[in-house]
């Protein structure tokens, strides 16, 4: 018996899953549902402050559950005036746009000006 159709179609098959798997993004810690623009960029430098929204209003701050009390407390230690510091929002859609001022505002207050909203 000829073996050879047989393991051209277990090779295909293998490149078939190996191609239409998911690939896991571990970075991100909550599940947040981005807004879509068709001008978006991906920015990936490394000083900047990651922050996420989630529906529910929860935030963290570099994958750490924090309220935004703590935030502004966090904020305030960092040491601003030395470096240019960037930060990144990434809210979900469905969040109340008064939220995400309030943590830009706090951003701002704290000296961080190059301020970004994450969309996919």
């Amino acid at each position: 018996m000829d073996m050879t159709p047989l393991i051209d179609v277990v090779f295909l098959l293998i490149i078939f899953f190996m191609v239409s798997t998911v690939f896991v993004d571990f970075s991100r810690k909550m599940d947040i549902n981005l807004p879509t623009s068709k001008s978006s960029l991906v920015d990936e430098t490394p000083k900047t402050l990651e922050i996420q929204m989630s529906k529910d209003k929860k935030i963290t701050l570099a994958g750490k559950s924090i309220t935004i009390l703590g935030l502004e407390q966090a904020l305030a230690k960092l040491d601003m005036k030395s470096k240019k510091q960037t930060a990144v929002i990434r809210a979900d859609k469905i969040l109340p746009y008064g939220e995400v001022i309030q943590v830009m505002g706090l951003l701002q207050k704290a000296g961080v000006l190059d301020i970004s909203v994450a969309v996919k």
